[in-house]
């Protein structure tokens, strides 16, 4: 009996207060009782994680494992610390019986007796509901509490300030932190008054040796950029200064459209939220100086000049130090290039180190990568063989067929061999000890059909996922590949932004981390990243995870034609004349 269990708690305080390890306690015991060994590696939990979202990395280790048929039973406690939607359990228990995991709930015992998953139901609406009604009036009691200020909007006090360690959220207690208010001074003097920029204040601060508010030697420009930002230096406390919204953008190719569903959005300052008054740092006529300049700043920063076109802007990594590259055009050639940030001089003092990478030329590498786009839409037959050769699908559909049939007639011959046994016992041709010797040699036989036939299941049921998969991407590529010939630049970006997540570039070869819909929703539907080593993506570039087990490397490594010539001068690439 291969088994595995599940534990989750919802908060970090839960986890704390070793609600966890009871639960880890109390289904080793159900285990051990039953004497079925139990792997460390089948151990999955997740701690401080609402069981309201399937975005769980204990719950999706389970579901890959249970995916690839080698689980039999699954232990779980009760049904809400698998999920608190009604909708989610049903999903999740389909999922994992279909794959022939068994689940299983210790203090809840359930069975397909029409009763019983009538109160499952009735149990997941129930949790449904109670979480919603705590969510509820937690929000309505922190904002009464916001309002009449009795609750700071933050945990973690702003730098320059420090709270009372006794009373953490009253805003009483907040005081100034006279060296670090002295910094925050600086920052807005520099970049008001002497016209610094934020780079430039980063390096100021390393060169005072004044350390980061998260202790650290180096200072980055996003902590900066905060720091000038932060209206709570003039005074006065805010709280609601952002809302929750539809994302509009992907963070990964890996996600769908739309997905994450919630992005962070500014508020107007009219229904901001004054929670408290406490010492100033900066005077409000120098904060709206500030915010000017980081608002003109903006508006001409490169990633929204748009006079040149970069077809692969924000997707290439360098492959040497596996940093992001830039996308820039140099003087007074006028050439553009991908350029490896780990040549910038604040990345390279944080590191330590130059990277020696080439300047990358942009329309060459742009050409090969459309290119390869192109033949991989008009040729889905390679993400298909990617998909049948990673998901180990090795045998036809009547072939797993043909070994279905010969399964289940070998176990129709063991059944038929004990009921002949018994009635030779029953008739007294057989002793006691031999009727039970040789009826448990037929039992373990059958047995051991019965797990080759549970195998041979989830391998039919991810050669159906496989071909649902191929469908999808063929049906994709099928709508898409018109008109690729004369796809304007535009189109050509949507298209790029749509179906690549990394260009990785390492010396002379380049290599292409396609992400690829799969189902039959298309573009709004999931998407595979087609990898087996995903995790191993460049540094600093954020990637979701796959929401399929079907993972393979399409584009192979490829040598970009005139990049990384021997004849060219380290530091510096140039296509051909």
């Amino acid at each position: 009996m291969r088994v595995a269990i599940y534990v989750r708690v919802s908060t970090q305080r839960q986890a704390q207060t070793q609600t966890i390890d009871q639960q880890l306690e109390r289904l080793k015991r159900v285990a051990a009782d039953r004497q079925w060994a139990l792997p460390d590696d089948h151990v999955f939990r997740d701690d401080g994680y609402s069981g309201a979202s399937l975005r769980r990395p204990g719950l999706d280790k389970l579901r890959d494992l249970a995916a690839l048929a080698k689980l039999d039973r699954i232990l779980i406690t009760d049904p809400d610390r698998l999920a608190r939607n009604y909708v989610h359990q049903v999903l999740l228990m389909e999922e994992l019986q279909r794959h022939g995991a068994q689940v299983e709930f210790a203090d809840r015992p359930l069975s397909n007796d029409p009763q019983d998953q009538l109160l499952l139901q009735i149990r997941g609406a129930v949790a449904e509901y109670e979480r919603t009604l705590i969510a509820e009036r937690t929000r309505r009691g922190r904002l009464h509490k916001l309002q009449t200020g009795q609750m700071l909007p933050w945990t973690r006090p702003p730098y320059g300030y420090r709270a009372d360690p006794d009373r953490p959220r009253d805003p009483a207690g907040v005081r100034t932190d006279p060296t670090e208010a002295t910094v925050v001074a600086d920052l807005f003097r520099w970049f008001a008054d002497d016209g610094r920029s934020l780079m430039a204040a980063t390096q100021r601060l390393r060169e005072q040796g004044v350390r980061s508010p998260g202790g650290k030697e180096y200072w980055g420009q996003p902590s900066v950029r905060g720091i000038l930002s932060n209206p709570t230096y003039t005074g006065t406390i805010y709280a609601n200064r952002t809302r929750v919204r539809p994302a509009r953008i992907r963070r990964s190719a890996t996600h769908p459209i739309g997905r994450p569903r919630d992005s962070q959005a500014p508020v107007p300052p009219d229904q901001w939220i004054a929670v408290a008054t406490i010492p100033a740092l900066v005077t409000r006529e120098l904060f709206d100086r500030v915010q000017a300049r980081i608002a003109a700043n903006r508006a001409q920063s490169r990633r929204n000049n748009t006079t040149t076109q970069y077809l692969l802007r924000a997707l290439v990594s360098c492959g040497s130090c596996r940093l992001a590259c830039s996308a820039r055009r140099t003087t007074p050639t006028g050439r553009t290039y991908y350029i490896c940030t780990g040549k910038n001089l604040q990345v390279r003092q944080r590191l330590s180190c130059y990277c020696s990478s080439k300047f990358i030329p942009a329309g060459t590498l742009d050409e090969l990568v459309w290119a390869d786009l192109v033949d991989l839409l008009q040729h889905p037959d390679r993400v298909a063989r990617a998909l049948r050769r990673a998901s180990g699908e090795g045998a036809l559909p009547q072939e797993l067929q043909a070994r279905r049939e010969n399964l289940r007639r070998g176990r129709s011959s063991l059944t038929r061999q004990i009921e002949r046994l018994t009635e030779a016992y029953l008739s007294e041709v057989l002793t006691l000890g031999e009727y039970q010797r040789r009826r448990g040699e037929l039992e373990r036989r059958d047995e051991t059909l019965a797990k080759q036939e549970q195998a041979l299941a989830g391998e039919t049921s991810r050669a159906v996922e496989v071909g649902h998969a191929v469908g999808g991407a063929e049906a994709f590529a099928k709508r898409v590949r018109a008109g690729l010939g004369t796809a304007t630049f535009e189109r050509k970006r949507q298209l790029v932004e749509l179906l690549i997540d990394r260009v990785v570039v390492a010396g002379d070869n380049v290599e292409i981390r396609y992400a690829f819909p799969i189902g039959p929703a298309g573009e709004s539907g999931r998407f595979c990243h087609l990898r087996i080593d995903y995790l191993g993506r460049p540094g600093g570039v954020r990637a979701g995870r796959g929401e399929v087990p079907i993972e393979h490397v399409v584009g192979d490594r490829q040598a970009v034609p005139g990049v990384g010539r021997a004849d060219e001068p380290a530091g510096c690439l140039r296509p051909d004349a």
